[in-house]
């Protein structure tokens, strides 16, 4: 992970975000630091995001307050993919629980690739967590509705409360999706042969990819971080989402499993719960400050947004936002 932020120093601190104004100042610094870097590959094995704009650059932080602090495209629509597993994910905890969805989805990181077979043949049909596409789909499966339609806008409705406003499926994406999804039709089919999953797997797939394919902008996920910075409650809109207990098991799974094989790295190196999408999307929560969002679609071999990662690590460090920071407050005794 090169992340060229060497030259920024690294800030502890607790408590709330600096004044407003130096916000916006290291916003604009994080911003023009990492626009100038053009490294990474826009996803191409979805057809329908092969063609995004390479130069597109959007960042975005939503405190606690709902203030906004942005820069570059904030504004520009894009799809959420693997970044809907963490929120999905919240909503079906409030519904069912923090032991039900320990037991049934699991919180543990595999190591292994986000569409791995392999981690689900390991563990005996266990998905092991919700950020990899078996745990994802688990989840999506889990939650409530008479059919795979009532899934769908519940799903769709929990997602837009989240952002504050209504969000819409990129129905082109979506297709797209749906043509090359074999992969995960073969996940969702040895998931319900170990018993994971007891719907029609090729419904609960189709859930799952329209859920991806749900468009978002990097303000929405800035929103979205920021209630689950805030305890689960919408601090632009004032409604609670999802209780204060959900969201802290949603930042710790984020935390052990957000950014895949590569969680521990991300870790080390930012240190805060982080989420990442195919699209160029990540978001990132800071407990109690806010959330951070990134959109750069050209990809780290990981998979990653190259310019996402340096914009939020300038950010973590400048702003005293990694969670592993301290500083001394040893005072000498006379």
């Amino acid at each position: 992970m090169k992340l060229d932020i060497a030259h920024v120093a690294q800030r502890a601190a607790t408590g709330l975000l600096p004044e407003d104004s130096r916000v916006d100042a290291l916003i604009a610094d994080a911003f023009a630091h990492a626009a100038t870097h053009s490294e990474g590959a826009v996803a191409d094995y979805i057809p329908a995001l092969a063609s995004a704009d390479p130069t597109l650059f959007g960042l975005s932080l939503v405190d606690v307050h709902g203030e906004a602090h942005e820069a570059g495209d904030s504004g520009v629509e894009f799809s959420i993919q693997s970044i809907s597993k963490a929120f999905v994910y919240a909503l079906l905890c409030d519904e069912v629980g923090h032991e039900e969805a320990l037991a049934t989805v699991g919180v543990n990181n595999t190591g292994l690739p986000f569409n791995s077979v392999v981690a689900i043949e390991l563990n005996d049909g266990h998905p092991r967590n919700p950020m990899v596409n078996a745990g994802a789909l688990a989840t999506t499966a889990l939650i409530p509705g008479a059919d795979a339609e009532a899934r769908w806008l519940t799903i769709q409705h929990g997602l837009s409360r989240f952002a504050g406003r209504r969000l819409e499926l990129d129905e082109a994406v979506y297709q797209s999706e749906m043509a090359a999804n074999q992969r995960n039709a073969a996940i969702a089919q040895l998931l319900e042969s170990y018993g994971r999953i007891r719907q029609d797997p090729s419904e609960v797939v189709d859930v799952y990819t329209r859920q991806c394919s749900i468009l978002v902008s990097a303000h929405d996920l800035a929103v979205m971080g920021a209630t689950l910075a805030d305890g689960g409650v919408n601090p632009v809109t004032g409604e609670r989402v999802v209780s204060a207990e959900v969201a802290r098991d949603t930042l710790a799974v984020m935390t052990a499993s957000g950014m895949y094989e590569n969680s521990g790295e991300w870790l080390f190196e930012i240190g805060l719960p982080g989420k990442s999408g195919v699209a160029g999307g990540i978001v990132c929560v800071a407990p109690g400050k806010g959330g951070i969002a990134t959109f750069s679609p050209p990809l780290d071999a990981a998979g990653n947004s190259v310019r996402g990662q340096i914009a939020t690590a300038y950010l973590s460090r400048a702003l005293g936002l990694n969670l592993f920071a301290s500083a001394s407050h040893f005072t000498p005794k006379e």
